[in-house]
């Protein structure tokens, strides 16, 4: 493919740099690019020549052919970054470099163009000048290797994806930009109507309700590469706009969708980037996944799991596990690190600060050093036997190290899941593998203690276990949806669910999420509708593009994936965006800026 499009756009070029082989010695050939290095060696230059495919080796030298004298001088002026156009004579190399993919040959130059000529940069590629000046200077951060790769990477995954959905019958339709807001999930971004005086429209957090109505239409099998937006705080793998692969399919159950992704997800790993995945993906509940690992997307590259260790502790003298060890929604839970006890006093601290940004309130230790003697603050609170017994519930042995966290069951998940990555990461016990893995059967609503009322786990279109609405009214606090997702080395790459497909049963999550049925109305009124008029049974799943792109790429990052990426501060820095609007143009949106007091 790539021989046939620079023989058919020839451009200002006869060939791409990075795909000169030993095929075309002996040719004249024309080539575009920057000089990522030149050297001068007294006589003869030396220019590394780079384009979105690789780099070539030219060479200016004196010599009888005609030019190539006025070449060399050229290139004696040849700066980094310069963008040049060079004519020359493809010849095998002398010294062979086998770590690019043209280093058996090289262009001796004739003709040397020099098309910009560039300023002292703000750094260069081979340099490692911190995120910000990467982000403030993309255009050059983009032009290196590495960035090319990544971004190719993504390009690829997208074109597989494509290929694969339209050979199976999916049909790509787009959904509206600027749509209606809605009280449920993140943060709206608002866009003023001018219009409409007083009146917004929101920027979708995600196709959602677009989706369904689609199915409700008849179109069977839905994608699209939709740009969503969502106004929350930013992280590796968060943006506030990024971009999912939406689906949805008519007439289907769990299985149905999980097995139809799954085929599509091992096919463009396999295709993209070589790697074959697991068939089928092991399966695990949400419930089984919290007490195991701590986490609904559990990395099952490390094989440390928790243990829970209630029964153990619940008689001991320690208050700080007795209470949460006799508590209905109380955990105790412990962590053991074969080889942790290596251990320093401040290395033990830093493990506890870790926890403690994850909700921990403390984590207890037992340390038992090689010879066998054990370090612990708690083991004064149990008598021999009961710590004997707990130690081997945890199958703890010589050289170990036993964490331990106790409180509010979730709570305690959460920071010891977080200590599990960490200990994983710190021993070397991450596997190089790829670990897929479907969780399923998350619960349906979860307890907002701030806002007093139950939030959607997933999202308030998810279908429940249940068929009946006095059931679900019932047994809200411990309902489980119709929910799943696809989680790949702890990351959670797709989620989605089965759809509520009743009016009544729309109603009634509705109502148990405390919007009442005037608000049902003035939010959700076209939906309701549409589920009145033989809606079918339907479901789908979203996949994030920005970490799938970024695990394939091998990067922790989705801003390395992404061409324009927000910083963590929620800024452009090339554009500056956002910046602030004139009096003017806000007048033509019919909106006031509201000074905060002390601002």
């Amino acid at each position: 493919m790539r021989g046939r499009f620079q023989q058919e756009i020839k451009l200002m070029r006869s060939h791409f740099c990075g795909l000169v082989d030993e095929a075309l010695i002996g040719q004249t050939i024309t080539l575009c690019g920057w000089a990522d290095v030149a050297r001068n060696m007294g006589g003869v230059v030396f220019i590394d020549l780079r384009d979105h495919e690789g780099i070539v080796q030219v060479v200016a030298e004196p010599a009888d052919l005609p030019g190539n004298d006025e070449a060399l001088a050229v290139a004696a002026t040849i700066g980094y970054e310069d963008a040049l156009r060079i004519t020359g004579k493809v010849r095998a190399r002398h010294s062979v470099n086998d770590k690019i993919k043209t280093g058996r040959v090289e262009v001796l130059a004739e003709k040397i163009e020099v098309l910009n000529k560039a300023e002292p940069l703000p750094f260069h590629h081979h340099e490692n000048p911190g995120e910000d000046i990467r982000l403030k200077y993309r255009y050059l951060d983009l032009r290196s290797p590495e960035m090319q790769r990544k971004m190719r990477t993504r390009t690829k995954l997208v074109s597989a994806l494509r290929a694969w959905l339209d050979a199976r019958g999916f049909q790509d339709i787009e959904t509206p930009i600027l749509t209606k807001a809605t009280p449920e999930g993140a943060r709206d971004f608002l866009v003023p109507a001018r219009m409409h005086p007083g009146e917004f429209y929101a920027l979708p957090q995600s196709p959602q309700l677009f989706k369904q109505i689609l199915m409700m239409a008849g179109f069977d099998r839905y994608y699209q590469i939709a740009r969503c937006f969502r106004d929350e705080a930013l992280r590796a793998d968060r943006q506030l706009e990024f971009t999912q692969l939406d689906m949805e399919f008519a007439w289907v159950d769990e299985r149905d969708v999980q097995d139809t992704v799954e085929e599509m997800i091992r096919h463009v790993f396999r295709e993209v980037i070589q790697v074959e995945l697991d068939e089928p993906f092991p399966r695990m509940t949400w419930a089984e996944a919290m007490r195991r690992y701590g986490s609904d997307k559990p990395d099952l590259r490390i094989a440390l799991e928790l243990v829970d260790v209630a029964e153990q502790v619940k008689d001991s003298g320690f208050a700080v596990f007795t209470g949460p060890a006799n508590e209905a929604d109380g955990r105790v839970a412990a962590l053991r690190i074969p080889g942790g006890a290596s251990l320093s006093r401040k290395q033990i601290d830093e493990y506890s600060a870790h926890a403690a940004k994850h909700g921990a309130k403390g984590l207890a230790y037992i340390k038992i050093a090689d010879s066998g003697e054990i370090t612990s603050p708690i083991q004064k609170f149990f008598d021999d036997a009961a710590f004997a017994a707990l130690l081997k519930h945890v199958g703890a042995g010589n050289g170990d190290i036993v964490f331990f966290g106790a409180g509010k069951y979730s709570t305690v998940s959460d920071f010891m899941g977080a200590v599990r990555l960490k200990a994983g990461k710190d021993f070397g016990l991450v596997e190089d593998a790829w670990k897929p893995l479907w969780v399923t059967d998350f619960p349906m609503f979860e307890w907002d203690e701030e806002a007093g009322r139950f939030v959607a786990l997933h999202h308030p279109f998810t279908a429940p276990a249940v068929d009946s609405i006095d059931e679900l009214r019932a047994h809200a606090a411990t309902a489980v949806s119709r929910g799943y997702d696809m989680v790949l080395n702890g990351n959670e790459i797709g989620g989605g669910s089965i759809r509520i497909h009743r009016p009544q049963m729309q109603a009634a999550v509705f109502e148990l999420l405390g919007i009442d049925a005037k608000e049902q109305q003035a939010k959700f009124g076209f939906l309701l509708d549409a589920l009145k008029y033989g809606a079918p049974p339907h479901g789908g799943i979203a996949f994030g593009i920005d970490r799938i792109a970024a695990l394939m790429a091998g990067t922790e990052s989705i801003r390395d994936v992404i061409a324009f990426p927000k910083t963590t501060s929620a800024q452009c820095l090339m554009t500056d965006a956002p910046s602030p609007i004139d009096d003017a143009q806000l007048a033509e949106v019919h909106v006031a800026v509201r000074n905060e007091p002390g601002a």
